[in-house]
């Protein structure tokens, strides 16, 4: 039995979702089930010369032998679901647990509306904080009461738990970045909830004694999309001088830059209760480690770069990653 949580250790867009699809292919997990906030948070996958990008589902859906799941603590705006179970043809696979909160789309135009939420603080406009303030105020409509997903209704935190009883893998996927949760970010430049390895079990229905591994992912360059503090933000000639140009899944917003920040590193590794470290875009430190799939084949340059990471974050980095597809990993668990 093996329970794993997966989250992102600086502001998001750190690489989780080719972590997830990578460890899924190699720890053949039963289910991969996803906490976080809702659809405002986009993964992207890469197989081959096939490209995903999903905000809903879980991104470890690249791997055919799990069942998917959308756990209890996830906000669901059922359009989107529903495009992105026949995008990427998941259709038998996906469930979602009855409780969820639904996105309305009245959470949607209040979340643009709100020059406060669009503007100084750059939320997606995909309605996540309207629609946590309607659970907070318990009038949220539930997925269990929405016919369109009927189908799809299960008790998420009762089937994990009877797996892991069973002796199988789980994967709980976490979405956003811990520079943004509600509790532990810049606020009050953050997102509607924590997103924290804590919170995306709790999300799950998952007790901390059932956690084996929480695998935490930085960017050897972090990123940021819209507003708040970004100690470490170089400017846009720097970043793309080093050949570094990035896009928002879910925003399409040209990603904010920054150097490698030890500090935060080592604070998110300790909130989160890291045990792996996976970096991401080491190709990024040194482009001639682009595609290595073994640690001797890495530049000194990069080994210097994760020795000194690796001291910052305080725990282990197992996983490295070394290209956007799913293949270019160094696996050293």
């Amino acid at each position: 039995m093996s329970c794993t949580i997966i989250v992102g250790g600086f502001f998001g867009d750190e690489g989780k979702g080719k972590i997830v699809a990578h460890v899924a292919h190699k720890d053949k997990p039963t289910i991969i089930s996803r906490g976080g906030v809702g659809p405002n948070a986009g993964h992207t996958v890469q197989v081959g010369e096939k490209e995903y990008g999903v905000r809903m589902i879980p991104s470890g859906f690249v791997y055919p032998d799990a069942r998917l799941f959308i756990g209890t603590g996830v906000l669901v705006n059922p359009d989107v679901l529903r495009q992105e179970i026949e995008y990427v043809g998941v259709e038998g696979r996906i469930f979602v647990d009855g409780r969820c909160s639904i996105i309305e789309p009245k959470h949607i135009e209040q979340d643009k509306a709100d020059a406060y939420l669009s503007k100084k603080i750059g939320t997606t406009g995909t309605g996540c904080g309207p629609a946590n303030v309607d659970r907070v105020q318990r009038i949220a409509q539930q997925a269990k009461d929405n016919p369109e997903l009927a189908k799809y209704t299960i008790d998420v935190p009762l089937e994990i738990n009877q797996a892991l009883d069973r002796g199988e893998n789980v994967i709980l996927e976490g979405t956003q970045g811990f520079g943004i949760s509600l509790y532990f970010g810049t606020y009050p430049f953050v997102t509607s909830k924590d997103t924290s390895a804590s919170q995306i079990a709790a999300d799950n229905g998952v007790g901390p004694t059932r956690i084996d591994d929480v695998i935490v992912v930085f960017k050897a360059y972090p990123t940021r999309v819209g507003e708040g503090p970004f100690g470490t933000e170089m400017t846009r000639e720097e970043s793309h001088a080093l050949g570094i140009e990035e896009f928002g899944t879910v925003t399409h917003r040209e990603r904010r830059i920054g150097c490698w920040d030890g500090t935060m590193a080592r604070y998110s590794a300790m909130i989160n209760g890291c045990t792996i470290a996976a970096i991401t875009g080491i190709d990024n430190v040194d482009e001639a480690c682009y595609g290595a799939t073994e640690y001797e084949q890495l530049t000194e340059k990069a080994k210097e770069f994760l020795r000194k990471a690796e001291e910052d974050i305080g725990v282990p980095i197992k996983l490295i990653s070394t290209g956007p597809e799913m293949s270019q990993i160094i696996d050293l668990r």
